[in-house]
């Protein structure tokens, strides 16, 4: 009998260079040092799940499947239901952004709609630019389409739109991407008159830029601000993407793209390539959700509890954090950023907070270029005000 002696082997061809060099998520990583039920966690992003409309969720799904097992359980288009495309235009029509079904394309989660513009627009070395700092997962997606990011000069309101003209005259970047609504890590929101600037950036330029909105309709105060994707200088070149996951549920993993009909036919492409579609019966239910429930109603109950949960954590964080650092107040979404003094690394402070039982998620990761190593997330969402104030307590225990 031959053995594998006898043949002898060859080590596995090599994995792809950009895997290596793409590093993984330290948030899914800190989200796995939390699990303990002790621990109060200011780390994840994630909407409370207390707040789930699970009984009109599930009465969607029992409906679709009572009246048309065979659809919902069958393959369907590329494009998306119907059905549920229809809704989504609705709902953008109703906040004032013009919108017809078949500029929709649905996806598994807003990050899917990411990967895709990736494979759609990206040749390797192709050169993105982003908010400094930015969404880690964009950094990831991009790092995998082995894109050169360089980050845009930004401040307490977001990109500097004259800082961004200087650096798409510079470097010649395929796209910039950015999220103008109560932003992922630091929960600001880049005002009416930057986004008409960057609007005209890309149109003047040549430019796409891709809008991340998966926490637009979390707000608590202020005046809603009009998409880039409204803004009639760059409207053939805006995408806009976001999610069911902050309004409904993470778990149903459902998004849309919305853009220009060359750039989505490529994107549908993609996704062919990628899954064919993105599930059909969790579609279907979606859309029958929106159609039998307010869901308008619960965002209202959910912002509630937002600002309730987020005016807790403003209230403790002068006793929570050391003398001198420094923190912003977001109108909506989920995260607040903050930022200690410059001698202190929140990186290296992260396990002395879970030594206490409590935890939040270092700033540094997110930054394109040169990290701020005293700046932290933290986010509200998922704990109750007497918990975030125990949370707090411990807080300042590890770190003052």
């Amino acid at each position: 009998m031959t053995t594998t002696a006898d043949i002898g082997t060859t080590a596995a061809p090599a994995l792809a260079a950009r895997t290596a060099d793409v590093a993984a998520s330290p948030v899914r990583e800190i989200l796995a040092l939390t699990t303990r039920p002790e621990v109060i966690s200011f780390a994840g992003g994630l909407p409370a799940p207390e707040l789930f409309d699970a009984e009109g969720i599930r009465a969607a799904y029992d409906a679709v499947l009572r009246e048309s097992p065979r659809q919902v359980l069958q393959y369907s288009t590329t494009e998306g239901d119907p059905s549920l495309r229809a809704a989504v235009a609705t709902r953008l029509i109703t906040r004032g952004l013009p919108t017809d079904p078949e500029d929709l394309l649905i996806t598994g989660g807003s990050q899917q709609g990411l990967s895709l513009l990736a494979s759609a627009l990206l040749e390797p070395g192709d050169t993105v630019l982003v908010e400094d700092p930015t969404y880690l997962a964009a950094l990831q997606c991009f790092g995998l389409a082995a894109a050169r990011i360089i980050p845009v000069p930004s401040d307490e309101d977001g990109i500097m739109p004259d800082a961004l003209d200087a650096l798409v005259a510079a470097e010649r970047p395929k796209l910039l991407y950015l999220v103008p609504n109560f932003q992922n890590p630091t929960g600001r929101t880049l005002p009416l008159e930057r986004r008409r600037a960057v609007a005209e950036v890309a149109a003047r330029r040549g430019l796409w830029v891709v809008e991340d909105d998966p926490y637009g309709e979390l707000r608590f105060s202020g005046e809603p601000v009009q998409w880039i994707s409204g803004c009639a200088a760059a409207k053939d070149r805006t995408v806009l993407l976001s999610s069911f996951s902050k309004v409904m549920a993470p778990g149903l993993r459902l998004g849309w793209l919305r853009g220009p009909a060359a750039l989505r036919r490529a994107c549908v492409i993609a996704k062919q390539a990628a899954d064919l579609h993105t599930s059909t019966v969790d579609q279907a239910a979606t859309a029958r959700y929106l159609a039998d429930s307010d869901l308008d109603a619960h965002l209202t109950t959910v912002r509630n509890a937002y600002r309730e949960r987020r005016d807790a954590l403003l209230a403790g964080l002068a006793d929570a954090l050391p003398a001198g650092s420094s923190w912003n107040r977001p109108e909506g979404g989920m995260f607040l950023w903050a930022r200690l003094p410059s001698d202190h690394d929140a990186t290296a402070l992260l396990r002395q907070a879970v030594a206490h039982n409590v935890a939040y998620v270092p700033g540094a990761p997110f930054f394109a270029g040169h990290p701020d190593l005293a700046t932290l997330r933290l986010s509200f969402t998922t704990h109750t005000p007497a918990e975030i104030a125990d949370g707090l307590t411990r807080l300042a225990k590890a770190l003052c």
